[in-house]
């Protein structure tokens, strides 16, 4: 019984040292640093774009808050935007090293010899990153709605408030995923280095050369040149097509599923056609009816995370560390 509660005082003591590791460490400063600049780059566009945002005149102008979030402005990105592509190095620069550098440090040796379990050491690593994440998306966001609220006298209902608080968790989830990539690397990576650059070329395939593959593929097995039956017949199914080889990608994953739960004026996230349109009433969606949208792609994105968790604690669980 005591030998438990020690373990368990351990494991406690154990996530508090990671999280202070995070904390003082030099790249927390590169974290919020890069966190500063996607606040403020996507506030500004937000409110420099907010004024043609008010003149669209779509169904969704009711939830004004959003756009906060959503709206660009000339060249620059959105918040959401600026989250999808620059959010992934954060995990990235959390977990590439998270076991390499310990087992370059020789300080690995020490922390298995303590009294406690070897899972709870890259347990500890991952929920102690995962923290860290989540206390940063959710202060940029507060920020965001604290200084827009100011700023434009927009005040959010119940219905844009509970949308905002989904969305900032699957950001979590997001930028969760990327953490347990980059330990998944540094895990089976006897080098920082190499971990990294494994990392960067997950990213790159994923945001840029996945949506290539998607259109090639697509236009292979459904060509659309020329003006027959059959052309007709394969937009649909090209379109299909590639959008399910995108939804391979957590960056289509997260892109497409933001877009859904910022703006309830999406009704579907897959092809529509005519006959289907036909009858149908200009409306926007509760907050339930989104979630129900984008829930297959919150699931998929919370089980790449777990998979790409599981994989490194298998590899962790079956090295060898004192040989190393």
């Amino acid at each position: 019984m005591k030998q438990e509660i020690t373990l368990k005082r351990n494991r406690k003591v154990l996530f508090e040292k990671e999280t202070a590791d995070f904390i003082n460490g030099r790249r927390m400063f590169l974290f919020i640093l890069l966190m500063m600049l996607i606040t403020i780059t996507g506030f500004y566009a937000a409110v420099s774009g907010l004024s043609d945002a008010l003149d669209s005149g779509n169904s969704s102008s009711g939830f004004l808050f959003l756009k906060l979030f959503t709206v660009s402005a000339n060249s620059i990105p959105s918040y959401n935007s600026l989250l999808a592509l620059m959010g992934p190095f954060i995990g990235i620069f959390m977990g590439f090293d998270a076991i390499g550098s310990e087992r370059t440090e020789g300080t690995l040796n020490r922390l298995v010899s303590q009294p406690l379990y070897r899972d709870s050491i890259i347990i500890s690593k991952f929920l102690a990153g995962l923290f860290i994440i989540a206390v940063m998306v959710f202060s940029s966001g507060l920020l965001i709605s604290a200084v827009g609220l100011l700023k434009t006298g927009l005040i959010p209902s119940g219905g844009e408030a509970m949308r905002l608080l989904i969305y900032l968790s699957f950001c979590v989830v997001y930028i969760g995923f990327w953490l347990a990539v980059a330990i998944l690397f540094s895990t089976i990576c006897r080098h920082a280095a190499t971990s990294a650059l494994a990392c960067i070329a997950v990213w790159l395939f994923c945001s840029i050369f996945v949506s290539l593959l998607a259109g090639i593929i697509a236009d292979a097995l459904y060509p659309v040149s020329g003006n027959d039956l059959q052309s007709l017949m394969n937009e649909v199914r090209n379109y299909s097509c590639e959008q399910n080889i995108n939804r391979l990608s957590p960056y289509y994953l997260f892109g497409e599923a933001s877009a859904t739960l910022l703006n309830p004026g999406v009704r579907s996230v897959n092809a529509v056609t005519m006959i289907q349109l036909s009858g149908a009433l200009s409306s926007t969606l509760s907050v339930g009816q989104s979630l129900l949208l984008v829930w297959p792609h919150l699931t998929a994105l919370a089980a790449l995370m777990l998979i790409a968790f599981a994989i490194s604690y298998v590899s962790f669980m079956r090295q060898e560390i004192r040989a190393r």
